[in-house]
């Protein structure tokens, strides 16, 4: 659970980020409280339908040597717009959308592995057997 409010957070950060980059990305109102709601809408899509496409398109990211990937988070940030209402304003079309996801997963790549998410947990070894952390 304490990942998940971190990674809400690098959301959130990306969001902002990419808001100031990107003319055609727009955050309503640049306080916190926004961001944190738009970076936990994206977090919640991102986990929910991201599995599921990436399963359906499964032949054209590999196709496209992983390329595709970039075409569903772009994909995944218009449905984040359409969600949250007028807090996100994304003009444009796909093109900004797509732009937009390649620089959240940027930030995302980048924050997430000065926080150590995603590794796997140090293993001790207890005698002949090697015990993971929880």
């Amino acid at each position: 659970m304490r990942e998940f409010f971190i990674r809400v957070v690098i959301n959130a950060i990306g969001i902002a980020l990419t808001a100031m980059i990107i003319p055609g990305i727009q955050v309503a109102n640049n306080d916190i409280g926004t961001l944190l709601f738009i970076g936990l809408v994206f977090g919640i899509v991102n986990s929910l339908l991201k599995p599921i496409l990436m399963f359906l398109t499964c032949p054209a990211v590999i196709l496209s040597l992983g390329l595709f990937v970039l075409v569903i988070n772009g994909v995944l940030l218009l449905i984040t717009d359409s969600l949250v209402g007028e807090r996100l304003i994304i003009d444009g079309g796909i093109g900004t959308a797509i732009l937009g996801g390649i620089i959240m997963a940027i930030v995302s790549m980048v924050l997430e592995g000065m926080m150590g998410l995603g590794r796997e947990k140090p293993a001790v070894q207890d005698g002949d057997t090697i015990v993971y952390r929880d």
